[in-house]
């Protein structure tokens, strides 16, 4: 993000002489450029000027030879200090080390409280035998340079300009406080200085000096240009990767020449080091008109010229810092002019083997217009974000290239000693951005603010766009720097930022009606409602499984479940795939539950599964441009189904072990009936005996919402708690909520309340031993009818008398009618129950 140096900023917008970082961070969060946050300055605390008024120079016992000064430093010299040595002179004692000054000389005082760079924090300290109240400071430990003879004297016209005690920063060109703000992706103009400068002025009025416009007429191209050749054979969506290309050629720069010391302090404000004058003058121009630029080294050029094209599979470059890079064929690269020596990777950095030296005399210029995909690509595959990237990717004004390849060979000229020769070559033109067709009406109709023509016109013209007023639709054409802006609502809310957000008025619109939740809804709610109330905790899992999950599940190597989608990236690469039953995921937080000390267990979870099978993997339509209706029709036909589950696990004890009263455990009948009554929540649910993984073979029941399977419950196989580390003889079930209530199923009915008396009957058949209780449970009530309430098998009983490979089955039955049901009534009952017994399972009546 950013830095603005105000001094820097106010070179282009009138600033206030008070203005501190924090409203200039005020001012520019109304137009939406949010502070990010304001960094301290260099030094903080008092730094002064101060003249010294006496020098006793003084030899220590180890030769060294210190100075104790008295120095005058203004309304500071009256402070309160700690342990200040008695004087008759208004002044401060300060010991000093160095010897290039003299008494009446002027310096910079840095006084108790001060902390300098690197945390180095002043206080009045006693050194050899006399009590230092401040330093005097030299530029080393100011920051100024790497290097100090001795500290800092100003020459006798800058003492006469500074008042005695007064900050010292300005002058010595130390960054204050310096806001940084955030820029968001639309609005990349304000990784400048001018369209920071610009944004104030819409946001206070303050006057504006556009510094992206030239003060004098540019340079025509000319025959002896360096020139320049864009050969992109593959464009990424058809967009050419250069459109304008602008070079510039001085000569004759002394290598050794500084850069001008208000370069160097505004660059070091902006958070950038100073290198040489070449490579400082494009980083200025840069950050002050956001136009990236280059300096070649013009002798280390080979051909006479450069090419622009697009990198050969196996290509590699050694950028900028240092690091090999292999290319790949969509990065955009320059060349010299035999196209075979890479000179960088446009628009991101630049290569190693025509870097400005310190022996560079001749300097080639580059200022071009690079398409953002391209760029931004290639600055993401090879992680190199740059400040060049940056901008380019969020969209550089190209009509700013030439303006800022001239400013760039003015400054080498002024403080370089360079020539400016008459080598100009400008590829292709700066290319206008479409007008757009804007309905007036839309500025209230999306906004409500009502706003005249006039004002609206105001606004647009003064974010730079040409506006053809007449009639109800405008043509306006939006300037160089804004690509963001391309359509309608895109002008409108620009006329609302620019207005004030607050002007918008507040319209709390009038609230539709409510239809409750869903059919869908409630009956989930009324699942995860039921199973609370049965003891149940319900949780929620990461749906990200390993593919050994199906191993310890015990899946059969065809089973559905096995087909599962795989991550390209997923959050742990051992969990790399969606899974396909609830199960998959709360079995081992099940198990995390007791070994972190919970010995009662019973969790379930609700959610969706992912169920693959069938499916075809659909190609990824190409980026930058809407799939035709084939790839949305492919895209959907990809998308695996998702059924909706709800599924839980039980272990342990269900009660707490307490005096007289025996302990129960979560066994096999829970999960069943958990399993039905999740079930029975959507649909007249019946159970019968099943095999299914990953339960016990003989101790698993299928849940049936008419014919149709929706679940199974019951006892968890052995191998399966031993595999996911469960206690033994754990329970669970699975049921899929969105198959229990298929179209051809009837909801569950809500039966009437009868108040009438119950009439009961104990019946107990003897049937074949392989007869399952639950055919003959549904057969009791389908011949019973209505006026059965309920039925309860009591009793599975073999051995002798019942005969040898049979079994009995007693069931208490319940009848209830809106009427006292008579002996006749039930015993016709009894008679049909026991006539469908002998027809479906030649079952006999026990006595």
């Amino acid at each position: 993000m950013p830095l603005i140096p105000q001094e820097w900023l106010g070179s282009h917008v009138e600033l206030p002489e008070d203005l501190s970082p924090a409203q200039l961070a005020a001012a520019l969060v109304k137009v939406g450029l949010e502070e990010e946050t304001i960094h301290p300055g260099a030094v903080t605390g008092p730094l002064v000027f101060g003249r010294v008024l006496s020098r006793e120079p003084k030899k220590q016992s180890n030769g060294k030879i210190i100075n104790y000064c008295r120095v005058d430093v203004g309304q500071y010299n009256d402070e309160p200090g700690t342990g200040r040595e008695p004087s008759e002179l208004p002044s401060r004692g300060i010991i000093c080390g160095a010897h290039n000054f003299e008494e009446g000389d002027t310096v910079v005082v840095s006084l108790p409280g001060a902390v300098l760079p690197g945390g180095f924090e002043i206080a009045a300290r006693k050194i050899y035998g006399h009590i230092s109240d401040g330093m005097m400071c030299s530029e080393r430990e100011l920051g100024l340079s790497d290097e100090s003879a001795g500290i800092i004297v100003l020459d006798d016209a800058a003492a006469a300009s500074v008042e005695l005690g007064s900050d010292a920063r300005q002058f010595l060109g130390l960054p204050g406080e310096t806001l940084e703000i955030n820029v968001t992706p639309d609005r990349g103009y304000c990784f400048s200085m001018r369209g920071v400068a610009r944004e104030y002025h819409h946001s206070t009025g303050a006057r504006f000096t556009d510094p992206g416009l030239a003060d004098t007429p540019l340079p025509e191209a000319t025959p002896t240009g360096f020139p320049v050749r864009v050969e992109d054979n593959a464009p990424i969506h058809g967009q050419p990767g250069c459109d304008l290309f602008v070079t510039r050629v001085v000569r004759g720069v002394d290598p050794a020449a500084p850069s001008p010391a208000w370069m160097a302090r505004r660059l070091q404000q902006a958070g950038q080091r100073s290198i040489s004058l070449a490579v400082d003058a494009t980083n200025y121009v840069m950050l002050d008109l956001g136009q990236p630029l280059h300096a070649y080294d013009l002798d280390k050029i080979r051909g006479g010229g450069l090419v622009v094209r697009r990198a050969k599979a196996g290509e590699k470059l050694t950028t900028l810092d240092d690091v090999e890079r292999s290319l790949d064929p969509e990065d955009l690269l320059i060349t010299d002019n035999g196209g075979e020596r890479v000179l960088g990777l446009a628009g991101v950095m630049g290569g190693a083997d025509t870097e400005i030296t310190a022996e560079t005399s001749n300097v080639l210029v580059e200022a071009a217009h690079f398409d953002a995909v391209s760029v931004a690509r290639s600055a993401r595959r090879h992680k190199l974000p740059t400040e060049a990237s940056k901008r380019f990717e969020r969209g550089v004004d190209p009509a700013v290239a030439g303006v800022a390849a001239q400013r760039v060979v003015d400054l080498l000229v002024e403080y370089g000693g360079g020539e400016a020769t008459d080598e100009v070559f400008v590829y292709g033109q700066v290319h206008q951005l479409p007008a757009l067709a804007f309905p007036v009406a839309d500025v209230e109709r999306l906004t409500s603010l009502q706003l005249s023509e006039d004002r609206i016109a105001e606004i647009l013209t003064d974010i730079g766009c040409t506006v053809e007023r007449g009639g109800a639709v405008w043509s306006v054409q939006p300037p160089t720097w804004r690509p963001d802006l391309v359509g309608s609502a895109h002008l409108v809310e620009e006329i609302a930022r620019l207005e004030g957000y607050d002007a918008i008025p507040t319209a709390v619109p009038t609230a539709p009606a409510g239809r409750g939740l869903s059919p869908a809804q409630r009956q989930r709610r009324d699942i995860a409602r039921t199973l609370a109330e049965t003891g149940w905790v319900q949780v929620l899992t990461y749906p990200f499984i390993p593919a050994a999950r199906f191993d310890e599940l015990g899946y059969a190597a065809d089973d559905e479940r096995r087909t599962a989608i795989a991550l390209a990236n997923p959050l742990q690469d051992e969990a790399n795939l969606l899974r396909t039953s609830l199960l998959d995921t709360l079995i081992p937080v099940a198990s995390l539950n007791v070994k972190r000390g919970n010995p009662a267990v019973a969790v379930f979870e609700m959610g969706t599964v992912s169920r693959p099978a069938g499916i075809s993997p659909a190609p990824i339509p190409v980026a930058g441009q809407r799939p035709s209706e084939e790839e949305i029709a492919a895209l959907h036909a990809a998308i695996p189904a998702q059924p909706h589950h709800v599924a839980g696990v039980a272990c342990g004890p269900r009660t707490a072990a307490r005096a007289g009263y025996p302990v129960e455990t979560w066994d096999w009948r829970d999960a069943v009936e958990a399993g039905r009554r999740a079930a029975g929540m959507l649909a007249e649910v019946s159970v019968r005996a099943a095999n299914q993984a990953p339960w016990h073979p003989g101790r698993c029941a299928a849940i049936l919402a008419g014919d149709r399977v929706v679940g199974y419950a019951g006892e968890l196989a052995p191998a399966v708690c031993k595999a996911l580390d469960i206690p033994a003889r754990s329970v669970a079930f699975e049921v899929n909520t969105d198959a229990a209530l298929p179209e051809n199923v009837e909801p569950a009915a809500v039966k009437p309340v009868w108040t009438s008396p119950v009439a009961k009957e104990d019946l107990a058949f003897i049937v074949d031993a392989d007869v399952i209780a639950g055919d003959v449970r549904a057969a009791i009530v389908a011949a019973a009818g209505e006026a059965l309430e309920d039925i309860e098998l009591f009793d599975v009983f073999t051995g002798d008398p019942v005969p040898e490979g049979k079994k009995s089955l007693a069931f208490a039955l319940r009848f209830r009618t809106d009427h006292t049901l008579t002996a006749e009534e039930t015993a016709q009952v009894r008679h049909r129950v026991a006539r469908r017994m002998r027809k479906d399972f030649g079952a006999e009546l026990r006595a």
